[in-house]
């Protein structure tokens, strides 16, 4: 059964941070790619940051750019996001997703991706 699955969200002040965990079974990891979403109530699912699992090339949406950084194991079949100096407006619930397609991901096409986890939750208070 393949399983994506966040953990790591919460409650947090601005400015402070977070690191949310991507911990994934049931399909060859090094044949994905592995791509953050975040949607806020009343918002579309948006791409934030995403990571090739086969030559670690990275990619953050300028929202986050500076302040986030995507990170991955190999070993452990895992893919971290750490948000630093978090703002109000980083609060949204938090996927993960996997896909074949680098370009996908890159460009946050969320339509017909291959894999998504069900998401955690990250309010950041002012």
């Amino acid at each position: 059964e393949v399983q994506l699955v966040e953990s790591g969200g919460g409650l947090v002040q601005a400015g402070g941070s977070l690191k949310l965990t991507c911990a994934a079974s049931g399909f060859t990891f090094g044949e994905y790619d592995i791509g953050w979403f975040r949607q806020a109530p009343g918002k579309e699912r948006e791409g934030i940051s995403c990571i090739s699992t086969s030559d670690g090339a990275k990619y953050y949406a300028d929202s986050v750019k500076g302040r986030f950084t995507i990170s991955k194991d190999n070993a452990k079949n895992t893919v971290t996001l750490q948000m630093n100096s978090l703002k109000p407006e980083d609060s949204a619930v938090y996927y993960c997703a996997a896909d074949r397609s680098w370009t996908r991901l890159r460009l946050g096409i969320i339509n017909n991706m291959d894999y998504w986890g069900k998401g955690t939750l990250v309010t950041v208070s002012s």
